[in-house]
């Protein structure tokens, strides 16, 4: 479905991104794990052309595209396949939270309003928000516009959704009902490219974990490989210190 190839990002003298490759065929849960630092979220940034790759390209289906020059057209035609839900929201204040998520589907893909609507509500009863189609962002918990925000990712029926550390911003005891909600669309099928600090959300529900440090890939597998035998020793540094009681590997 999706596959990038070799790609490279630099913000002055900065190297972000080092050369990154990465398949993700249709109906995998991937996950991304790593450092602060290690280029996860610029990654999925380049892949949706939030930020402008240095180098690199990305085939979608039958498209090749060229991440550092592609055309309007060419970022327009990935852009209508690729949906992203940001670690802090960006939700319209002034918008209620069924107008958030109707918003891209008139302005962005010239939905018919009426047809946008019902969309909308089927996204946010997905999410279990059908109670707040009229509440603005100031009277929804975090965790309840997290899920406006990914709510507004799955009205747009994409081919992929990039999550970029979607419970980060959360208080902890909201996480739960953000996770659930993404665990219940990752069982339906949907194809998931996700960054997250959460283990439990990688061991449980992605098929695939890929480990980042550095600008580079270091490790890649299952969940069961890279948290039972991880063979790259920066991995098992990483696993040692966020799972110092659930994680035993071996060597």
């Amino acid at each position: 479905m999706l596959e990038i190839k070799n790609i490279h990002k630099s913000f002055g003298k900065n190297e972000i991104l080092k050369g990154v490759d990465l398949r993700i065929d249709k109906g995998d849960v991937v996950v991304i794990l790593g450092p602060s630092g290690s280029g996860k979220t610029t990654l999925l940034r380049c892949i949706n052309f939030l930020e402008k790759a240095d180098q690199g390209q990305a085939i979608f289906g039958t498209a090749d595209v060229n991440l550092k020059s592609a055309s309007k057209k060419q970022i327009h035609d990935i852009r209508q396949k690729v949906a992203f839900v940001f670690q802090n929201y960006n939700l319209f204040n002034n918008k209620t939270a069924l107008e958030n998520v109707t918003e891209g589907l008139i302005i962005g893909r010239k939905v018919p309003k009426h047809e946008a609507i019902e969309i909308g509500k089927g996204a946010l009863d997905k999410v279990g928000l059908s109670e707040k189609y009229h509440a603005y962002p100031v009277e929804l918990s975090g965790g309840q516009q997290q899920r406006v925000g990914i709510a507004r990712a799955v009205a747009l029926n994409p081919d992929i959704i990039l999550f970029d550390e979607p419970t980060s911003a959360l208080d902890p005891e909201l996480v739960g009902e953000v996770l659930t909600v993404m665990k219940n669309i990752a069982k339906e099928g949907t194809t998931m490219l996700v960054v997250t600090h959460e283990m439990s959300f990688a061991k449980d529900v992605a098929n695939r974990v890929v480990f980042m440090d550095g600008g580079v890939i270091v490790e890649e597998g299952s969940p069961k490989e890279i948290f039972t035998n991880p063979k790259e020793e920066r991995t098992q540094q990483f696993l040692r210190r966020v799972l110092p009681e659930d994680y035993i590997f071996f060597i």
